[in-house]
């Protein structure tokens, strides 16, 4: 049996959300009640390993290559021929702390695998939400960051688990475009859950960014929404409740994959 693998939706050609499986019902076991570490670290290492790789194949620029193998000496004419990816790339990763930290470096490491080791590099900011007085989220404030150059043709890469209302995004999108020298070649939005909401905020502002997803969470809607192709009443679809979480959701990622509480 053939699976499709990306979720048909009206959302727009920026947005992949996959349709795997197996990768879903191991998100589901991710977000119940009961999953805490050391699991929970053991699931997001195996969820953002095949959405990195997903994402790698599908971004980034394919090149043609012929290698020798261990049974060249014996059959010189014999080399292996294929594709792989492109060398001459650049890609940074941005630890979106902390929710965001263990998924970039998850991603970090799986990109030497592709690229040379001087052409990958790991980005850190510390992100909070900023809340009104009925705990909805209004924006997102950063702490400090620790950036280590240019994004000058590379693909800057945000490893972020929920994307919920897309504020952290967007600000993180908007300071690399504004304050760090490129132009970047791509912004790509990686996210295990995202919302309506989180799409519309961040396509809105940044129509270029390119939005990878395990899972679209619109629980919250109308039920003839709900069974309509996704995007088709975009504006009626709803997946955060009035404290601004993701319904179904999994509740908040950041506090179980550290243990604090917070």
């Amino acid at each position: 049996m053939a699976f499709q693998q990306e979720l048909s939706h009206l959302y727009g050609p920026q947005v992949h959300i996959i349709d795997n499986p197996f990768l879903s019902g191991l998100l589901a076991r991710l977000c119940s009640p009961g999953c805490y570490q050391p699991e929970i670290n053991r699931i997001v290492e195996v969820l953002y390993t095949h959405l990195i790789s997903v994402t790698v194949n599908n971004e980034f620029d394919i090149e043609h290559f012929e290698e020798s193998t261990r049974m060249t000496e014996t059959h010189p004419d014999k080399k292996l021929k294929g594709k792989r990816i492109a060398s001459h790339q650049k890609a940074v990763s941005i630890n979106l702390a902390r929710a965001g930290t263990y998924p970039s470096h998850i991603c970090y490491n799986f990109l030497h695998f592709a690229l040379p080791a001087q052409n990958v590099r790991q980005d850190h900011i510390f992100a909070a939400r900023v809340t009104n007085n009925k705990d909805m989220v209004t924006g997102a404030e950063f702490g400090g960051m620790k950036i280590g150059g240019d994004v000058q043709g590379a693909h800057v890469i945000f490893p972020d688990p929920m994307g919920a209302t897309g504020n952290t995004m967007v600000t993180a999108v908007s300071h690399y475009k504004t304050h760090i020298q490129g132009p970047a070649k791509k912004f790509i939005a990686l996210n295990l859950i995202v919302t309506p909401e989180y799409l519309k905020n961040v396509l809105t502002v940044h129509p270029d960014v390119v939005i990878y997803a395990l899972r679209l969470d619109r629980g919250l809607s109308p039920q003839a929404v709900l069974d309509a192709t996704p995007g088709q009443y975009w504006d009626q679809e709803r997946g955060l409740n009035d404290k601004h979480y993701i319904v179904p959701g999994g509740g908040g990622f950041g506090e179980i994959m550290n243990n604090s509480f917070v």
